[in-house]
């Protein structure tokens, strides 16, 4: 199967979570937005008539499926690629994971968007700045600490243990998000979470992976994304 993945063509965003698992699949698969017509084809499916159309993207397209939330595209599709464990319990686990990853995705945007995303960043700067404290000083530790502590439960290095599964890519994310976002910050706090910076470095070495991060279809970390670099909030 052919699998179409609709997010937008120029930032990584909450569809690279899903282009990970992808990737590492090495499963065939078309980024939709980034060929032509672009994000008009994004705008088709969300404006048409169907009932069970989703409400933004990232959504992937399995055949007669229309699936949307990047969550929940992982928790159908990793199961069909061996990105999680057969068991019921292990599945939910991985599910769970990658929602509080969500979570903490939302946090790290709300850094620079406190507001909200209508407003441009230099419109609300005294509020990113107040958040950006809040975020490195206090969620950013709490989140690192979490996934450490899971870490160091585990056997076998990954958050399922010994079984690699997408919760583990989508670590990887999150951390090469933050130090391209945070790199002040990430540089104090990583050396009190060995084990996550290692999982990066594990799953940045797989080779699908690297080749991945080589290729043009790795879209750079900008400045229109969820992760975004302003030096003045990186604490």
């Amino acid at each position: 199967m052919r699998y179409e993945l609709y997010y937008w063509p120029s930032i990584q965003g909450r569809g690279e979570f899903v282009r990970l698992a992808l990737e590492v699949a090495d499963a065939d698969y078309v980024d939709v937005a980034r060929l032509p017509p672009g994000a008009a084809a994004i705008a088709s499916l969300l404006e048409g008539k169907s009932p069970r159309a989703p409400f933004a993207p990232p959504f992937l397209k399995a055949g007669k499926l229309v699936i949307g939330q990047t969550a929940n595209i992982l928790l159908w599709l990793a199961p069909r690629h061996g990105l999680v464990p057969k068991g019921e319990a292990a599945r939910l686990w991985a599910h769970q994971l990658q929602l509080t990853v969500a979570d903490w995705l939302v946090e790290a945007h709300d850094t620079h968007h406190p507001i909200g995303g209508a407003f441009y960043y230099e419109d609300q700067k005294p509020e990113s700045a107040r958040r950006s404290a809040h975020f490195t000083g206090s969620r950013l530790p709490k989140f690192l600490g979490y996934f450490e502590r899971l870490l160091a439960r585990e056997k076998g290095g990954g958050l399922l243990g010994r079984a690699f599964s997408y919760p583990d890519l989508s670590l990887f994310q999150m951390v090469a998000g933050l130090r391209y976002a945070f790199p002040r910050a990430m540089a104090r706090l990583e050396p009190k979470h060995p084990r996550v910076a290692a999982l990066h470095d594990r799953v940045a070495a797989r080779p699908r992976i690297a080749a991945y991060l080589a290729s043009r279809r790795r879209i750079p970390f900008n400045q229109e994304g969820i992760f975004r670099h302003y030096s003045e909030l990186d604490g």
